[in-house]
């Protein structure tokens, strides 16, 4: 029988995504391609009661990252306090420091995320942009809707 990772998160952009590329050989071709990388903490608050009644808040923060075609959304779409939905899996890394020591990190590998809501800052204005974020990224190069992940 095969296992099962799967990570379904709700919850808020700590940071604006951190965007790195990596360079690819593209087969056979002169130029060379480009992978994206997309990272950012995401906040998932809890609320429960203590012994006395009193509302209690525990946030966890994970760290999500985000791969190629999906990495280039979350780059022009995400920002900071943005609330998303995201599915994926749970990865661990291991790497050694400079001290030698055995260092490790779990992540979420995203496989898809939807956007649910943003919180609004008093200095932030509104616009026609923000009414539709997926305006700004769509052009008539661009492919079919059907194929965004969300």
């Amino acid at each position: 029988m095969t296992g099962v990772n799967k990570v379904i998160l709700i919850g808020n952009l700590g940071k604006d995504p951190d965007v790195v590329c990596f360079p690819q050989d593209s087969r056979g071709q002169d130029s060379q391609m480009v992978v994206k990388k997309a990272s950012f903490p995401l906040a998932t608050t809890e609320y429960r009661r203590n012994r006395d009644g009193e509302r209690v808040e525990h946030t966890e923060w994970h760290t999500v990252v985000c791969w190629r075609n999906l990495a280039e959304i979350a780059e022009k779409l995400l920002r900071k306090s943005t609330q998303i939905y995201v599915e994926g899996k749970l990865q661990t890394r291991s790497w050694e420091d400079r001290d030698g020591n055995k260092r490790y990190m779990t992540e979420v590998v995203a496989e898809n995320f939807t956007i649910l809501g943003h919180r609004q800052r008093q200095d932030d204005t509104v616009s026609a942009a923000d009414d539709d974020p997926l305006a700004s990224i769509l052009n008539d190069d661009t492919e079919p809707l059907g194929d965004l992940p969300f």
